[in-house]
C-alpha cells in the first residue's frame, strides 16, 4: 500500500525567523544513528514517527533560538566546546553541557522529603536562568 502524503503546503511547518528544522535531520546521515535498521511495518506508523521527529526538531530549534536570544539580550556568553565564550551555542552542546547533572529525590513513606540538584556547575546554572522560569521550575530553582 503506497504512502499518500497531503499536499506540500499542509504538512510543511511554517518558517519561524531563525528556526530551521530541516538542518536538524542531518543526524539521519550519521552512521551512528543506524537509520538503515529502522523498520516500521505500517505506513501510518512511519508517518507518526516522522511527525514526532519533526516536532522534536522544532522544539530543539526553538530552544536554541530562545537561548541565543537571551544571551544576546543580556550581553553574556557561555563557554563553548573549546572553553571559549560564545553567544551562539548549539543546543546539542548545551545538552552535552548538562551531562552529569542529577536530581536527588529522597522519599519517605511515599512522599518526597528532599529534592536537590547534584553537580550543578556555573555554566549550567546560567543556562537554566537564561531559559526562564519554566525551566527554572524543572530544575528546582525558586522563582
Amino acid at each position: 500500500m503506497p504512502v499518500v502524503c497531503p499536499p506540500r503546503p499542509c504538512w510543511r511547518i511554517t518558517k519561524i525567523k531563525g528556526v530551521s528544522v530541516e538542518r536538524g535531520f542531518r543526524f539521519l546521515k550519521d552512521p551512528l544513528f543506524f537509520a538503515h535498521s529502522l523498520f516500521l511495518k505500517k505506513p501510518e506508523r512511519l508517518m507518526a514517527l516522522l511527525m514526532v521527529m519533526g516536532l522534536s526538531l522544532l522544539i530543539y530549534s526553538l530552544a536554541e533560538l530562545k537561548l541565543r536570544q537571551a544571551l544576546k539580550e543580556m550581553n553574556v556568553t557561555i563557554p563553548d566546546q573549546r572553553r571559549k565564550p560564545t553567544q551562539k551555542p548549539t543546543i546539542r552542546w548545551v545538552f552535552q553541557l548538562f551531562e552529569g547533572l542529577d536530581i536527588l529525590l529522597v522519599r519517605q513513606n511515599g512522599q518526597v522529603r528532599l529534592r536537590q540538584l547534584l553537580n550543578l556547575r556555573p555554566a549550567q546554572q546560567q543556562v537554566i536562568t537564561l531559559l526562564g522560569p519554566q525551566v527554572q521550575k524543572c530544575y528546582l530553582f525558586s522563582s
